[in-house]
């Protein structure tokens, strides 16, 4: 075939069956078409919309109550006679997403925006990931996993920072199989302990991070690698195990506990340092620095399920096992 020559793929009608070519590929003029395809005309629909009809009106009702649906289930740890006040921060926010029938277009973007951007719900259950799936996909067989997160309160990032500390640390239920019948029971059961080991003052608990390395290493009772927690104090790691060991209902031992200390110190305050990286300036990037993470939620990875089964979680983001209230 010549080159510069474009090829000219004919359509398909509404069988699938390809029409013939309209043009000589090689030579692109024009073909008489051996016959000339069957246009089936339809009549247009009688027009039943009425003659006062207004459209931001109609889309208004449409849109409000499936919007404000999506809100409840976003604040579900509200009880259902819930009135609005703001009286609390949680339902403060609540008010402010909760369209009105009197809103303008400008009232209903923002609250739009407050729920699905600057609260997330249009980011709820997304992961972003890049490659292969493995390393992020539940075990295809073992036993139940436990993952309790926390990250810092966006108050108490400092200056310059743009993304939230945060950490994570998790259990094996070496007492629990994936096929045991009782085993929505128990995450229940375990749930409420989280509740009570995890929360205070109807907020999550605050661990400080630095950079020790604390582990724990204890496979029969479900920490098989050495779970590591990076902490400012060993006192601090020491406290999120015992409270992980409460929970799962297992013996905590002091001697399994292993203390890395680098002799690089950890990052305070804010990072003004820079490097120049494919041509463009970037900051350093802070090693361990010392910084509040507060629990958010606990999750578990069940094999053989592919969702995660969410505890309970301090965020509103996630249908729990155990509601969280403020």
């Amino acid at each position: 075939m010549p080159d510069g020559i474009p090829v000219y793929i004919p359509p398909h009608d509404e069988q699938g069956r390809q029409f013939p070519y309209t043009s000589d590929i090689t030579t692109g003029s024009t073909l008489k078409p051996a016959a000339t395809p069957a246009i089936k005309v339809v009549d247009p629909a009688e027009e039943s919309l009425p003659d006062n009809f207004q459209p931001f009106e109609h889309l208004q009702g449409i849109y409000v109550p499936e919007h404000n649906a999506l809100v409840g289930q976003y604040f579900s740890d509200h009880p259902n006679d819930w009135k609005p006040n703001i009286q609390t921060a949680r339902s403060s926010l609540r008010v402010a997403c909760t369209m009105l029938d009197t809103d303008n277009q400008l009232m209903m973007n923002l609250r739009h925006h407050l729920l699905f951007d600057l609260l997330g719900y249009g980011r709820k259950g997304l992961a972003i990931f890049y490659g292969s799936r493995e390393s992020i996909d539940p075990p295809v067989v073992g036993y139940p996993k436990i993952t309790f997160y926390f990250s810092q309160d966006s108050a108490s990032m400092p200056a310059g920072e743009n993304y939230r500390a945060d950490a994570e640390c998790s259990v094996r239920l070496m007492k629990l199989e994936n096929t045991s019948l009782n085993l929505r029971e128990k995450l229940i059961e375990i749930a409420i302990e989280i509740k009570s080991q995890f929360l205070l003052n109807k907020q999550g608990i605050v661990l400080t991070k630095g950079k020790l390395c604390i582990s724990y290493k204890d496979a029969k009772n479900g920490f098989p690698n050495g779970t590591k927690i990076l902490a400012k104090t060993e006192e601090d790691a020491i406290d999120i195990y015992q409270k992980i060991c409460n929970v799962i209902d297992v013996v905590f031992n002091e001697k399994n506990i292993n203390v890395g200390n680098p002799k690089r110190p950890s990052t305070i305050g804010e990072i003004t340092e820079t490097q120049t990286i494919m041509g463009k300036k970037r900051k350093v990037k802070a090693y361990r620095r010392v910084d509040n993470v507060r629990f958010r939620y606990a999750y578990c990875l069940v094999p053989g399920e592919p969702n995660p089964v969410f505890l309970i979680d301090t965020t509103g983001k996630y249908d729990s096992l155990v509601k969280f209230s403020y």
